[in-house]
């Protein structure tokens, strides 16, 4: 694929100057500057269809097309809810995604806790249902998105857990994968309070939290109904930044229930299965520690 030439026909603007800046998953990541002045930032889909680091496993296969309209529509139903720490995006088919260049910055302490209370916001917006009017992914994993009404602990089993056990299993071996079992059995006791529905970005790790102009933005999201917890449970998974001010503003604009400390294994199981299917065994360890604390709260 010709990028500048695809970027200047979705962007409708010619392209002055194209840097690669390497690949994520299955696509190649570029910095663009447009003869308007706009420095933009360009996902790419490789030629093939396929990822040479796709996982032999029985989740089924991503599309590249289905990855970037899933990337796009939950950018966009983000920011219907607080479009101040979502970017826009600019322009996406089938094989690319275009948004505004947003210079890197540290995260500052006064940014960590205005994040808080925009994430708080966020989450405020309440849809009908869990899951999305579209097909999600999570990475190059497909994510089942089939809006679903009832409790939150149900749905969490039957949609982001049980479906990645199966590619997980080889990984696990036969006390592993019992362990999940028995946390898919009890969910409705280790839930916690009902909930409704909460507008969360889905796969909020710290990577996907983009500081710059001294504040965070969103990006890269499986955005879905989901419960608000799963947010806050990603963010401390791999260690956000100043994430006891994130927490702290958090909690002063929308307090939590009570225990929700405890269920934050609970809420890190579906990330952590993901991580299995798409790395392999290097995070068995940490998926059946999340287990193993989830049951015991």
């Amino acid at each position: 694929m010709d990028v500048a030439a695809r970027l200047c026909e979705l962007t409708g603007v010619p392209v002055g100057r194209l840097t690669s800046l390497g690949r994520h998953h299955a696509w190649t990541l570029y910095r663009g500057e447009l003869a308007d002045g706009r420095s933009v930032f360009v996902k790419a889909a490789p030629d093939d269809a396929e990822s040479s680091d796709q996982p032999d496993s029985d989740v089924e296969l991503f599309t590249t097309g289905g990855v970037f309209a899933a990337e796009a529509a939950g950018l966009r139903w983000l920011a219907e809810a607080d479009a101040a720490i979502v970017p826009p995006v600019i322009a996406d088919d089938d094989r690319m995604l275009v948004l505004p260049w947003l210079a890197p910055e540290s995260a500052s302490p006064a940014a960590a806790a205005q994040f808080g209370r925009a994430l708080a916001e966020l989450h405020g917006s309440s849809p009908a249902t869990y899951g999305a009017p579209w097909p999600g992914f999570i990475a190059t994993l497909p994510l089942d998105n089939s809006p679903t009404a009832g409790e939150w602990g149900s749905w969490y089993a039957e949609r982001r857990l049980a479906p990645y056990l199966p590619a997980a299993a080889q990984h696990l071996g036969r006390d592993g994968i019992r362990l999940i079992e028995r946390v898919i059995q009890r969910i409705g006791h280790l839930s916690g309070p009902p909930e409704p529905p909460s507008r969360i970005h889905g796969d909020l790790w710290s990577g996907n939290v983009h500081w710059s102009g001294q504040r965070a933005l969103l990006i890269d999201p499986a955005g879905h109904g989901g419960h608000r917890e799963t947010d806050l449970a990603m963010l401390a998974l791999f260690g956000a930044p100043h994430l006891d001010l994130i927490l702290a503003a958090y909690r002063e604009s929308a307090p939590l229930a009570s225990g929700w400390r405890q269920r934050i294994p609970l809420h890190q199981l579906h990330p952590l299965l993901v991580h299995v299917v798409l790395f392999g065994g290097s995070y068995r360890g940490m998926l059946l520690a999340a287990a193993a604390s989830a049951l015991a709260a």
